[in-house]
């Protein structure tokens, strides 16, 4: 069986010889997540590393999925996008759960799922 979800095609489909699936590369799924989260909010690669003080060529790597990015990087990322380190987290294993065949409930409101900022949020009543 092979995941036919877009995205997770390539990363994570099944061998259907043996019934194994394929590693899931971390750093591809978080990077394609803020890749996600910058290109819904307009903005550059170049407007994101500026503030979130990290070079272009390191911050597309990371999204490229070719550097790991480290706790303290993605914590500047994520306050350069102003989203929630915990939105951005919370996709990943949203999509690390499809590409191995689990059913992902629905507990975050679509408005996180989308990339509200922290400033939209203290607007929701």
């Amino acid at each position: 069986m092979t995941v036919r979800n877009a995205p997770y095609e390539q990363t994570c489909p099944t061998d259907e010889t043996r019934g194994e699936t394929r590693m899931i590369v971390l750093r591809r799924e978080i990077g394609d997540v803020l890749r996600d989260a910058r290109q819904n909010q307009g903005r550059t690669l170049r407007e994101v590393s500026s503030a979130a003080r990290v070079s272009l060529g390191y911050l597309s790597e990371v999204e490229r999925g070719q550097k790991e990015a480290s706790s303290e990087l993605l914590h500047s990322i994520c306050e350069a996008l102003d989203v929630p380190m915990s939105v951005i987290l919370r996709e990943v294993s949203d999509r690390v759960a499809v590409a191995e065949g689990l059913f992902v409930p629905d507990t975050v409101p679509v408005e996180l799922a989308r990339g509200v900022s922290r400033r939209d949020l203290t607007t929701v009543g």
